[in-house]
């Protein structure tokens, strides 16, 4: 839960640009100039790339500048760095559409973290291609659920419908929470940077159907979870979290899809975290993620 001084206003800015000397000493400048405090810094370059990557949390007085000020003065110098740059109000919760098919643990995890305060969350709308009756057992706490089923011939239908939904809610991210759905290049492309999936294997991984059992069949002794942005490319999309869990002969499919649950709640979990908080940033197909 994040906790701020009622007198002063947190802001983060992230950006990348061409890497080049004297980066850290303007920005820190120009904010200081604006009359900001530095609480959090951390930076990469990316010698691959030539590409510079920061990200800054600072406060600035509530009688101070307004936000849309502040990022009107930050403009000349970001523009001068050739930087693709962000500010956003580390107190605004990001509106969030949630997406879920028949398991629905994802989500509830989802919901239990936005609930108590964990994820800065706004969730505006549950997705599913499922009707209600089968989270009957749950409570979405007055989140607008959407029954939007799906076949083959009305899939172009149906994503039309989704977007709809998204623009109106005014969405700013989308959560795969386990929605076994793959999305068209199309939806992926309008969605591009604001879609999280949570893939249920650490990949590269047993693709299709039932991957507990095809990695049980190989005597693996790791299983994992990943989660990445979505693209046109399936399940290749820029990796922001994964995590692993050790088994042994003696765990059968169950433990294996058991295990596997745990591990994609909190791999989700932490992926929309980095990406609320604004430490996840893209890197051409990765990402770079400035973990707390």
């Amino acid at each position: 839960m994040i906790r701020q001084s009622s007198s002063l206003t947190t802001y983060i800015v992230t950006f990348s640009c061409p890497n080049r000397p004297g980066i850290v000493a303007a920005v820190s400048q120009r904010l200081f100039e604006l009359g900001a405090n530095i609480t959090e810094a951390q930076q990469f370059d990316d010698m691959a790339s030539t590409q510079f990557f920061m990200r800054i949390v600072f406060e600035l007085p509530k009688d101070g500048l307004s936000e849309d000020a502040l990022k009107t003065e930050f403009a000349g110098l970001a523009n001068t760095f050739s930087m693709n740059w962000s500010i956003s109000d580390r107190s605004k919760r990001l509106k969030v559409l949630l997406f879920v098919s028949r398991f629905d643990h994802c989500l509830v995890d989802l919901l239990y973290r936005w609930r108590i305060g964990e994820l800065q969350i706004d969730p505006v709308g549950i997705v599913s291609n499922h009707p209600r009756e089968t989270y009957a057992d749950l409570d979405f706490h007055g989140i607008p659920f959407h029954h939007l089923p799906i076949t083959k011939e009305t899939k172009a239908d149906q994503e039309e419908r989704i977007w709809t939904v998204f623009q109106e809610s005014g969405a700013e991210l989308a959560v795969l929470a386990r929605y076994m759905q793959i999305l068209s290049n199309e939806m992926a492309t309008r969605l591009s940077g604001r879609c999280i999936n949570i893939h249920h294997s650490f990949l590269p991984g047993f693709k299709g159907a039932r991957p507990y059992h095809q990695a049980f069949s190989r005597g693996v002794k790791l299983i994992g979870a990943t989660a990445h942005y979505v693209t046109s490319d399936l399940d290749e999309g820029p990796i922001i979290e994964q995590d692993v869990e050790r088994i042994s002969h003696a765990d059968d499919p169950d433990d294996l899809i058991r295990k596997g649950r745990d591990i994609e709640r909190r791999v989700l979990a932490r992926a929309v975290r980095y990406h609320v908080e604004r430490r996840a940033i893209l890197n051409g197909n990765k990402t770079i993620v400035f973990t707390p």
